[in-house]
């Protein structure tokens, strides 16, 4: 089924009244939200092509089309939350969209960290960079051990995937058309590179529902450390311990 090649969920709860779908940074993988089983609600995460048990899957050839394979994917039978970090907050928005306007099953809420508006971010070369320059930078935003990545056999496995990541990314270009419907809710780290609280902002143009910002302490990944505060937003934003039937 395309949900179990897409979708993982640790702790399936199907009397839980929402389901959140969790998308994640450039190389990044379902891992990464394995400590969000607490929210009151069932947790999926998308696990991306090309890496973890879909090694042998290739990588999405664009935002568009990994969006679309994620809105396929997801079931459509409970109310739908959406989260995404950095290119998951891109991919999710591009979810969002199609969810709403091509299966008319719009998400609940949309919750999208640490990255630009849609239309703020200009095209990057992060992902033509040499090897051991694009270590550099997967290191300075703090989103892998640079230690693993100095193993030439880690590199072959690794790198390829976070290379078509970033480049999807970097060369994704807005198109105008139907907005989400459904709130939004933007979240980012103090000291986050890629993202200023003025540029989070700009989120507010791209719903015609409510809007809301939230800065947390930390950098690109601030949502690491700061893991606890950022689900207590997740679960006050969405008024999730209401709608929880378990």
């Amino acid at each position: 089924m395309k949900s179990e090649t897409w979708l993982r969920c640790r702790a399936p709860r199907p009397r839980a009244a929402v389901r959140i779908v969790c998308l994640p940074h450039a190389g990044g993988s379902a891992s990464f939200f394995h400590g969000w089983g607490a929210l009151p609600a069932e947790v999926h995460a998308v696990q991306y092509p090309g890496r973890a048990d879909r090694i042998g899957d290739p990588c999405a050839a664009s935002v568009p089309e990994l969006a679309r394979a994620v809105a396929e994917a997801v079931p459509k039978d409970k109310p739908l939350v959406l989260f995404g970090h950095s290119l998951g907050a891109i991919t999710a928005f591009e979810a969002a969209r199609v969810l709403e306007h091509r299966y008319g099953t719009p998400p609940v809420h949309l919750i999208v960290s640490g990255r630009q508006a849609p239309d703020g971010r200009e095209n990057g070369r992060v992902h033509q960079l040499p090897d051991a320059e694009l270590v550099g930078e997967i290191v300075r935003l703090g989103g892998t051990d640079g230690a693993l990545l100095a193993e030439p056999e880690a590199r072959s496995v690794f790198l390829p995937p976070i290379r078509a990541d970033f480049r999807i990314a970097e060369t994704y270009a807005y198109r105008s058309g139907p907005l989400p419907s459904c709130p939004i809710t933007a979240v980012l780290g103090s000291a986050d590179s890629e993202v200023t609280p003025e540029q989070a902002g700009d989120w507010a143009r791209f719903t015609s529902g409510p809007f809301a910002r939230h800065v947390l302490p930390g950098g690109h990944f601030y949502l690491v450390s700061e893991v606890d505060a950022l689900l207590s937003i997740v679960a006050a934003t969405l008024e999730m311990r209401d709608l929880e039937n378990v």
